[in-house]
């Protein structure tokens, strides 16, 4: 984690004061009492009780205390463990890492949900986290990075679980610490963490007036990242951008637009037993309590796709008419590919590039599923100029390679995986596509580019730069089928989508027509 989030001269953890064979000092010098109460002289016993007698009080069993059946198991928080090193030790994605591993396990639908609770809210709130634990110990970057996996999971609990007994996160730590073959490092597990119990309201936070660091450690968001925000939008839109969690989770679906017109798929859903609303963008249903969606029986027929509505958005403002040729330059996994194609109610062609080949496989499997016979999905990099094919399209659709920091509220892995210099090359990318796939856009043709970023660079600035460098291109409105909540945001280089503003996915979108 970036050293910038650690806390400064901060006093590692210890205990009290005690004397030098680990008593508690007696007051006068060299008269230490033994531990516990005067040995009985009849008996050479303490603690009062008689001889032959078990410690402690007998057990009853009708005071027995039953387990709690909501209580999460150990595997659960094995499992988050496991998870969650795979994505801060190996780079992994927490979904992918997240569905990969609960295939080898026997978990219930509490257990999994609380699992996914774990790693989320650990990955959303790591730098605070990890600002605690520099609190509470001056060297807790140094430590055993399996311990400290577990300390994070744990403090996340502590911080952002308030349903769980304290006792139990503990409990669970030093369980996880054992069963990792770190015998000796349970004492410093439990330790910490009741340290982190005893004084989590003494914590002394970043003020607000500090800007940047602030935001960074209060909402978990890398320094550098917190300080472009300021600069690109200002402290309070920025401090909006990196606090925004939303409150209700579900999955944006949408109708087969080559089967099912909204009024028929509102039907449709009646049918289940989802809890079910409308959705900002069109022809967008927003699904709660809906599992494994994706094994839906109508999912599986063909008959909707699930997609974000900042995707549909985009792919609606290419504008799309029957008999068009299209071509979709960076299309895995496919759904702006299967809503053009759709729209054209299968007329016409949809060209669909990835650059590879295990992306344009799930091309195929998407369009084999939605029986969509014009698309063509082919391996490819659109980097690279197809000189046969310059001047033939009515329409580009070119969904960037960005940082993805526009859906970070959903991918909060993704956060950490951004840099500055990570972004420098995206950009560079952008613009090789941008140069690139715009000659392929016929005269009066259209170019949408589209990205799942917040940053200006990346955005807008990338638009001023591609106006130009060509002068042949122009920014056009977008298209009525776009809400008018969204269109007015519209500006001289695009539409900002803001996550905390729009309640949709951070997205940015620009329709450009080609004048000459």
């Amino acid at each position: 984690m970036d050293k910038d989030n650690r806390p400064g001269g901060k006093k590692p953890y210890s205990p009290k004061p005690r004397g030098t064979d680990g008593r508690k000092p007696s007051g006068k010098p060299g008269d230490r009492k033994p531990y516990g109460k005067p040995a009985n002289k009849a008996t050479g016993q303490r603690f009062g009780r008689p001889a032959g007698k078990p410690y402690g009080r007998p057990a009853n069993p009708a005071k027995k205390t039953a387990p709690d059946p909501n209580a999460p198991s150990s595997l659960s928080r094995k499992v988050a463990l496991q998870i969650f090193q795979d994505v801060v030790r190996k780079d992994a994605y927490a979904a992918l890492s997240l569905d990969d591993r609960m295939k080898d396990v026997n978990l219930s639908q509490l257990d999994k949900r609380f699992c996914a609770s774990i790693v989320y809210r650990t990955l959303e709130n790591l730098i605070r986290i990890d600002y605690v634990l520099g609190f509470f110990l001056s060297d807790a970057d140094n430590l055993e990075p399996t311990v400290r996996d577990i300390l994070r999971i744990s403090v996340c609990q502590l911080l952002f679980h308030d349903r769980i007994p304290e006792n139990a996160i503990v409990d669970e730590a030093v369980k996880l610490t054992r069963g990792a073959g770190l015998e000796g490092l349970t004492g410093l597990t439990n330790a910490v963490l009741r340290s982190v119990i005893r004084g989590k309201d003494e914590i002394k936070w970043p003020a607000k007036e500090e800007g940047a660091k602030y935001l960074s450690i209060m909402y978990s968001v890398p320094l550098w990242l917190a300080e472009r925000l300021m600069e690109a939008y200002g402290p309070e839109t920025a401090e909006q951008i990196c606090s925004f969690r939303s409150d209700s989770h579900y999955t944006t679906i949408r109708p087969n637009l080559s089967r099912l017109d909204d009024a028929a798929f509102e039907k449709l859903l009646e049918k289940k037993v989802w809890e079910v609303e409308k959705g900002k963008a069109a022809h967008a249903w927003r699904v709660k309590l809906a599992s494994e969606i994706a094994r839906d029986a109508d999912y599986l027929a063909g008959n909707f796709s699930i997609q974000g509505e900042s995707s549909m958005m985009a792919a609606q403002a290419v504008g799309v008419k029957m008999g068009m040729q299209v071509l979709d330059c960076c299309a895995a996994p496919g759904g702006k590919t299967a809503y053009l194609a759709e729209t054209m109610n299968g007329t016409g062609r949809v060209y669909a590039w990835d650059v590879h080949e295990h992306r344009v496989t799930l091309i195929r499997a998407m369009a084999r599923r939605l029986r969509l016979e014009n698309v063509r999905p082919v391996m490819r990099d659109a980097a690279a100029l197809k000189e046969d094919l310059v001047s033939t399209m009515d329409a580009v659709l070119l969904d960037a390679p960005c940082s993805g920091l526009g859906v970070m509220d959903n991918k909060p892995d993704i956060k950490y995986r951004a840099t500055p210099e990570s972004v420098k090359e995206l950009t560079a990318l952008q613009a090789r596509l941008l140069d690139t796939c715009c000659r392929y856009v016929k005269r009066n043709g259209v170019l949408v580019y589209s990205t799942c970023s917040v940053l200006p660079e990346e955005n807008g600035e990338q638009i001023q730069r591609f106006l130009s460098a060509h002068p042949e291109f122009a920014l056009s409105p977008l298209p009525e089928t776009i809400g008018e909540e969204f269109r007015n945001h519209y500006t001289e280089t695009g539409l900002q989508l803001l996550p905390h503003r729009d309640h949709v996915e951070g997205f940015f979108i620009a329709r450009l027509k080609r004048v000459k």
